[in-house]
């Protein structure tokens, strides 16, 4: 598990793989994030049932699924990547996402997973990682430019989510290789 300390010296922060008993973490974290932001452009709850399986799914896949854990246990962040397009000429290249919990947000969490994540798609021979995010998330721009992603693409009016249109901006990085 990797570690660290948030920005207001808090107790330690701990990254590890996800498991079924850190699925209720995640769903609250992800229908909170769905019921109040455009960070995610659906507005449809999820289930704890379809968080089991999004899971599995990505476990029989080879991709990650990352929590991040206060000192007490409790999910705080989480992240992932999976398949960018299906086609298989994309199959170097992923797609991530992660969320961060209301009342953690800017404390770094975000940086540490998206930072995990290109670890992990990297030792296992991935390209280039892209990110999806609302043209409006100023932090979540700043978070992938600091992290060496650029901006690649511009989608115009391609979402809609709380009566008015949302444009997407896709950020690209391109993975160390590995030996």
């Amino acid at each position: 598990m990797a570690g660290g300390s948030d920005s207001e010296g808090e107790a330690r922060i701990g990254i590890d793989d996800a498991g079924r008993e850190h699925l209720a973490g995640i769903l609250a974290i992800y229908n909170d994030v769905i019921a109040t932001s455009t960070a995610v452009f659906s507005d449809e709850q999820v289930t704890l049932e379809d968080r089991a399986r999004w899971l599995e799914g990505r476990r029989e896949q080879g991709y990650p699924v990352l929590v991040a854990l206060d000192a007490g246990g409790a999910v705080v962040a989480f992240g992932s990547f999976g398949d960018f397009r299906a086609w298989p000429g994309y199959r170097t290249t992923v797609e991530h996402s992660v969320h961060v919990r209301a009342d953690r947000r800017g404390q770094g969490l975000g940086s540490a997973l998206v930072a995990a994540l290109i670890e992990r798609a990297a030792a296992t021979g991935k390209h280039a990682m892209i990110a999806g995010v609302d043209a409006d998330n100023a932090a979540s721009l700043r978070l992938h430019e600091r992290l060496g992603f650029e901006r690649v693409a511009l989608l115009r009016e391609v979402a809609r989510k709380f009566d008015r249109w949302l444009d997407l901006v896709l950020l690209e990085l391109l993975l160390p290789e590995r030996g």
